[in-house]
């Protein structure tokens, strides 16, 4: 079996904490703090049910990644889902997002 190529499908951000993301041409990701302009760029959480919780905990969701393969599952499951519209800076297709736990950049 041949596996597949893992590319970027699509880029996206926004400045609101609002549940989808406009796509763009790219994003700037800044160490540590995650990508330029989004809502949850930042060193601490900006999560806001995490925020309630401990405004100072560190942010370890700066940059969301999804794979368009769970797109092609739930449209399987009469879902209709386009890059952005969950929330993801970052929409792949051919890598196993699965298995990731922690990336640091």
């Amino acid at each position: 079996m041949e596996k597949a190529e893992a590319i970027v499908i699509a880029l996206s951000k926004s400045a609101t904490h609002t549940f989808s993301k406009a796509n763009c041409e790219q994003i700037n990701l800044l160490k540590g703090l995650g990508v330029e302009g989004d809502a949850h760029m930042g060193a601490t959480v900006k999560h806001r049910s995490r925020v309630a919780k401990n405004p100072n905990q560190p942010n370890l969701r700066q940059v969301h990644l999804i794979h368009k393969e769970l797109f092609d599952e739930l449209k399987s499951k009469g879902f209709s889902v386009s890059p952005g519209q969950i929330g993801e800076n970052i929409t792949t297709q051919g890598i196993d997002l699965s298995t990731w736990t922690k990336v640091s950049v």
